[in-house]
């Protein structure tokens, strides 16, 4: 395999540090023979789990070679897991899966697929996320310097945790890691600096824990060097609530005094150490800047030192891209690490690339891989089918090629389907380096058509541009497929922005030929269906008010959803959700007439 390695050249710079140094040799050490690493993970896996219930299922007889393992262990799905994960929930405490102890459970944002899953994990994980996360500014630091020389203003939110039955922890994996020593005991690095105070990281109340880190925020404005959260929509939330907040923020800054809204005690005395004194100069400021109709650059204009957004805008965040550019003035987005609730995989050597073309290494040592080959046929329609001798190992997959992530964790996920659609874009020395491509079964269906959330994605891109003249911006999205009618149709929810915040909408011809240019985008099934077998209606957009995927996020969250993991469903189908959307309807439209398609045009 051809070796890559700008790490290798950049690394010996007199400026680089000793400790970032080491992080760099590690990640080329940890890449330059994926497989035989992988073999050792794997090893030890089956070795310390040999006496587990599962394992013994399958006969394996304490062998911990891959040939037996694959030939023996199913693949499976999270449906396959849950008698045993309810079992440990429930309090069983016999090695089901794991002969470590499960700690506590990981739950993932219980918005790509519906209900929430638990994911087992043990305390030694903790230390697995923590060495990723030490990899990170080390390869961060080579691109962009000076980061020792100020803060990071991130916006990072934890939720009141639950326990199970059997009275083990169920969490987000991010406030895992954030109520954990690792982060609340962190040692000082001038490159790990934050604006947040942890008390306010820490803080169950999500209103006030963002009052008060945009307040640190504003309050060290010339520090922050870079500005970050999560998610892209993350973000964009934070934006939101200055938008509606900077009065009061301003007037806090210009007493000195803290807002009534804040009245956790850990906060108000961390604060109280921070927020010194009144800032008239500072409050003055604000109020000039965020008086503005026009909130293009908001970002550099407050906070004008910072040099890059740390945001995740792959997958379905990428639709964000532009919305934070228009905000941020153009600035870098830096996607630096591939993660989920099952296990961390990787990190983008290449940080500062173009989210377009962000690749993920994955490091071996983070658990043992496998890739299930996706095949795409020619209409562009793609499914991985279940030959479980076909899986391929971490260093065997091929450029170009399309696979769905298997893997098996310490803690005793044995060959899961994690449900990511990964493609190969190259090589790290012999590591391969993958693009997300998307999560799997996300679709609109009505009959035999099947859009998933790329092509509605770029259907919704296409549509846009028509109206992008005049500064008019879709700022969130979902969709359902309505089968109530006959014949069913595509419902697209969109909310709008438009230049200036103003609420003036595009004129309804051009919001029919937004829902015309969307079925133009879709793929041949659905636009034959369409034409030819009159088995779909045409496309409606519903225009919502301002505010409403606000709405959406705040009764996912009181139903259990992580703030920080917290992704807008792309496709819904739970009544409420229907029913909250529809009651914010300002407007809806249709296509006007129908799609181009012919029997020889397969695209």
């Amino acid at each position: 395999m051809a070796v890559d390695s700008p790490l290798q050249s950049r690394m010996v710079s007199p400026t680089t540090s000793e400790k970032d140094v080491k992080a760099l040799k590690f990640i080329e050490e940890m890449t330059r023979n994926p497989d035989s690493v992988q073999e050792k993970v794997l090893g030890e896996i089956l070795s310390r789990n040999s006496n587990t219930e599962y394992l013994k299922r399958f006969d394996i007889n304490g062998a911990v070679d891959r040939k037996t393992f694959k030939s023996k262990v199913p693949v499976v799905t999270y449906e396959d897991l849950k008698p045993e994960i309810q079992r440990i929930s429930n309090g069983d405490r016999s090695p089901i899966l794991s002969s470590h102890p499960i700690t506590e459970f990981l739950t993932s944002s219980g918005t790509s697929a519906g209900e929430r899953k638990l994911m087992p994990t043990i305390e030694e994980d903790l230390d697995r996320r923590q060495l990723l996360y030490s990899l990170l500014m080390p390869v961060m630091n080579l691109y962009v310097p000076g980061l020792d020389k100020g803060k990071g203003l991130y916006f990072l939110f934890v939720k009141s945790e639950s326990k199970t039955s059997g009275g083990l922890p169920a969490r987000p994996v991010l406030t895992s890691y954030y109520k954990s020593d690792h982060f609340r005991r962190r040692p000082y690095d001038p490159y790990n600096v934050y604006t947040s105070p942890n008390e306010a990281i820490l803080c169950s109340d999500s209103s006030q824990s963002m009052y008060a880190q945009m307040l640190c925020g504003l309050l060290m404005r010339h520090e922050v060097l870079r500005l970050g959260a999560v998610f892209a929509s993350g973000l964009l939330r934070a934006i939101s609530f200055l938008q509606n907040n900077w009065k009061e923020l301003a007037r806090d800054i210009s007493t000195g005094t803290l807002s009534s809204r804040i009245f956790d005690p850990t906060i108000k005395i961390r604060m109280s150490k921070i927020f010194i004194k009144p800032d008239q100069e500072l409050a003055e400021f604000l109020i000039g800047v965020c008086s503005q109709e026009n909130w293009e650059g908001i970002i550099t204009k407050i906070w004008p030192n910072t040099k890059y957004l740390d945001v995740i805008v792959t997958g379905a965040m990428a639709q964000y891209i532009p919305t934070l550019e228009y905000y941020s003035g153009g600035l870098p987005m830096a996607c630096t690490m591939y993660a989920s609730s099952e296990s961390y995989f990787g990190i983008n050597l290449k940080p500062m690339c173009k989210p377009s073309e962000v690749s993920y290494t994955i490091m071996p040592n983070m658990a043992y891989f496998e890739f299930l080959p996706h095949n795409q046929d020619g209409d562009g329609a793609t499914e991985a089918s279940l030959d479980e001798t076909s899986l391929v190992e971490l260093a065997d997959v091929e450029v170009g090629k399309e696979y769905e992530l298997v893997i098996t964790t310490y803690a005793g996920l044995y060959r899961y389907r994690v449900g990511d659609i990964l493609r190969v874009t190259g090589f790290h020395n012999s590591a391969p380096q993958f693009k997300f491509i998307r999560r799997k079964n996300v679709l609109l269906s009505i009959e035999s058509d099947k859009t998933d959330e790329a092509e509605l994605q770029k259907a919704v891109e296409n549509a846009s541009r028509l109206f992008a003249e005049q500064g008019t911006r879709v700022i969130e999205y979902t969709s359902y497929a309505e089968t109530k009618t006959i014949p069913g149709h595509y419902v697209i929810y969109w909310e709008l922005l438009g230049r200036d915040q103003s609420n003036s909408l595009p004129s309804d011809e051009v919001m029919a030929k937004c829902c015309l240019e969307m079925e133009e985008s879709l793929n041949s099934v659905y636009r034959q269906s369409r034409v030819a077998d009159k088995s779909i209606g045409p496309l409606e957009i519903r225009v919502v008010q301002n505010g409403t995927f606000e709405e959406l996020m705040d009764y996912a969250i009181s139903r259990g959803a992580s703030i920080n993991q917290y992704k807008v469903p792309r496709c819904v189908s739970f009544t409420p959700i229907m029913e909250l959307l529809d009651s914010r309807v300002v407007s809806a439209h249709f296509s006007p007439s129908l799609p181009h398609w012919s029997p020889e045009r397969r695209r």
